[in-house]
């Protein structure tokens, strides 16, 4: 008679020499359990994916600046995809102020701070935009979506506000 357990088709108790089994496709290394939300990593996401020609997704402070000219183009490519194109502001997964009619843009020394060093979850530029490009973007803004402050803005303004 067969000691119990032993006989064809029971399951035997993995030895402690043999690995455990996994579930197909997973290393030691990878966990099978997710957080509610997340993503799993696709092969586009992977470090070794093709990406477009010119992808460099570096975001350095110290040496990459942005090239565009001019306080509408300036506004257009860098802080209307937060603050909307006409300047309305947005709430949701963030909060963006409105620049549109906005009483504190009345003195130009207040933007070019909020530029320069970031405020709340907006970034700092300042290693990012030269002093023309500031002073651009900020008269751009002072003067554009229902807000009339005439006094210009200029290069060497900004520049005695740098951090």
């Amino acid at each position: 008679m067969a000691a119990a357990g032993t006989g064809a088709g029971a399951q035997q108790a993995p030895s402690a020499s043999a690995p455990a089994a996994r579930p197909a496709g997973e290393t030691p290394h990878q966990s099978t359990t997710q957080q509610p939300g997340a993503r799993s990593m696709t092969k586009r996401d992977s470090a070794d994916a093709a990406k477009p020609a010119g992808f460099n997704p570096r975001f350095s402070s110290s040496s990459e600046h942005f090239v565009q000219q001019g306080g509408e183009r300036l506004y257009q490519s860098i802080c209307q995809g937060c603050h909307m194109p006409q300047g309305e502001g947005a709430k949701g997964a963030g909060f963006y102020p409105a620049l549109a009619k906005n009483a504190r843009l009345a003195s130009g020394a207040y933007p070019v701070y909020v530029v320069l060093s970031g405020l709340h979850g907006m970034p700092p530029f300042a290693h990012r935009l030269d002093d023309q490009q500031v002073a651009d973007v900020v008269n751009y803004v002072r003067t554009h979506f229902g807000n009339s402050y005439q006094d210009a803005l200029t290069p060497e303004e900004v520049k005695k506000q740098r951090p």
